[in-house]
Order: C-alpha cells, then sequence, then structure tokens
C-alpha cells in the first residue's frame, strides 16, 4: 500500500465529499463551521473527511470519503483514527459520526473502529433531502448515530 498523508486543506473535494452526501447546500454548511482533512497519495487526494465542534467537548464527523477506486485499502480506517487522534488533542470527550441505515459497509468499519450506536433518527434522509437515497438495494431513510468515547 502507498503511503497516506493526512493534512488540513482549504481546497474543497466536493466530488469527493459528494460521494459521502449527495447534497451540495448540506456540506457546504458544515465546510463553514468544521475542518477539512485530506488524505493524499501520490500527489492525489484519494479521501477527506470534515470535523466539526457539536457541543462542548464532542465532535462529530460530519462526512467521510474515499475515492471509488481506493476503497478496501483501509485509508477510510486510517481517516477514522486521524480524526480519533484529532478529537483528543483538542481536548473532547466524545466523536460521534452519523450514516444511513443502508450504509451496510460503512456501519461495519465503524463499529470495528470502536464506535458504538447511540440511537436513531427516523426519517432523517427524507426530511432533509430532496431526493431519494438508495444503496445496497435498501431504501435510506433513517440516520444511525454512532459514537466512541474519548
Amino acid at each position: 500500500m502507498k503511503e497516506i498523508i493526512i493534512k488540513k486543506s482549504a481546497q474543497v473535494p466536493m466530488d469527493l465529499l459528494l460521494l459521502a452526501d449527495p447534497s451540495e447546500a448540506q456540506i457546504r454548511t458544515y465546510l463553514e463551521r468544521g475542518t477539512l482533512f485530506i488524505a493524499v497519495s501520490v500527489e492525489q487526494v484519494v479521501g477527506a473527511y470534515i470535523l466539526l465542534e457539536t457541543r462542548p467537548r464532542t465532535m462529530e464527523i460530519m462526512n467521510i470519503a474515499v475515492v471509488d477506486e481506493h476503497q478496501g485499502q483501509g485509508i477510510g480506517k486510517q481517516l477514522l483514527m486521524h480524526a480519533i487522534q484529532m478529537a483528543r488533542r483538542q481536548g473532547m470527550y466524545k466523536l460521534e459520526i452519523g450514516t444511513g441505515n443502508s450504509s451496510i459497509s460503512q456501519l461495519a468499519l465503524y463499529q470495528k473502529s470502536g464506535f458504538r450506536m447511540i440511537g436513531i433518527e427516523h426519517n432523517y434522509f427524507t426530511r432533509h433531502y430532496d431526493e431519494e437515497i438508495v444503496e445496497n438495494g435498501i431504501h435510506c431513510r433513517d440516520m444511525i448515530r454512532l459514537a466512541i468515547d474519548l
């Protein structure tokens, strides 16, 4: 596997972020308040995430995405571990992440990385997104909320 460098970025890889969230308007709202990190391999952006403080001592990963052809290579796990490290460095007690009920591989990755399910926001995606989202043949309706204690 090639070396991955994760760093803050002012350049926004919108096409990449849209892989994880189909709403550019939603992405822009949390980009305004959060910090964007990118994963670079051989001068190519292969992944990204946005970290945002949502409450005192709590941060949330608002978007995390890996370029399609680089998925399954451990980059998502590296991004998650980096986010945990960044939140700890900033004195946070908890890191949260949310994903769709249809995002089966993401749910597995988050739990393997130590995140635990803390709740479900029913009909989140049907309320907040105009377009229907279908993954793995499943209609994405509900937001599964997960967290890890730091």
